[in-house]
């Protein structure tokens, strides 16, 4: 059971266990709704609005989900980033992004920047904006770091929730768990 109590009504129909977890989280948000509001605003528009693939967007995501530990967090894969080609193949990939076969230079060197940006934030140097510039404009290295920003913060307080419930067996352990090697609940 989390470890704050849903403020929504039992018995919620939800299509699907990745809805489902999305709906738990949610639950826990709606004891400030107007916050809710604004949060789901604020991702909302970041995702209509942004221009980085949704496939970066949601490597980036389960990385720093991983570094966050949030088990919510790294069992979700989201529709628009596996019609992008994200395939569990490629989350695979997460656990040494650096060796990587299948990952683009783009996204190696965004995974770097997520890496330290969840670990080690002060050692982003002007080098790594340096090579972040030559895949991407200054307005993605802000789109990139707003979506940074937003797992790290979230993913870490949703970690401390710990909304398991709904989540295969493997992200109920203790210790640490990692989004490669486990099948994901898809969100539609």
């Amino acid at each position: 059971m989390a470890r704050v109590r849903s403020a929504l009504p039992e018995g919620i129909d939800v299509d699907g266990d990745g809805n489902r977890v999305n709906v738990d989280v949610g639950g826990i948000l709606a004891h400030r709704p107007e916050a809710a509001r604004g949060l789901g605003e604020f991702t909302s528009g970041l995702k209509q609005h942004g221009t980085l693939p949704p496939r970066l967007v949601e490597l980036v995501r389960l990385r720093i989900a991983f570094h966050n530990q949030c088990r919510s967090c790294m069992a979700l894969r989201y529709t628009d980033a596996i019609e992008d080609g994200l395939t569990e193949d490629l989350v695979c990939s997460l656990e040494r992004p650096a060796e990587a076969a299948d990952l683009t230079e783009a996204e190696r060197v965004a995974l770097r920047f997520a890496d330290l940006f969840a670990t080690n934030h002060l050692a982003i140097d002007d080098a790594l904006y340096d090579e972040l510039r030559q895949h991407f404009t200054e307005g993605e290295l802000v789109e990139l770091g707003l979506h940074c920003a937003l797992d790290v913060g979230i993913g870490r307080l949703a970690a401390t929730w710990r909304v398991v419930d709904h989540l295969p067996e493997a992200f109920h352990r203790d210790g640490v768990v990692t989004p490669w090697g486990q099948d994901g609940l898809v969100v539609r």
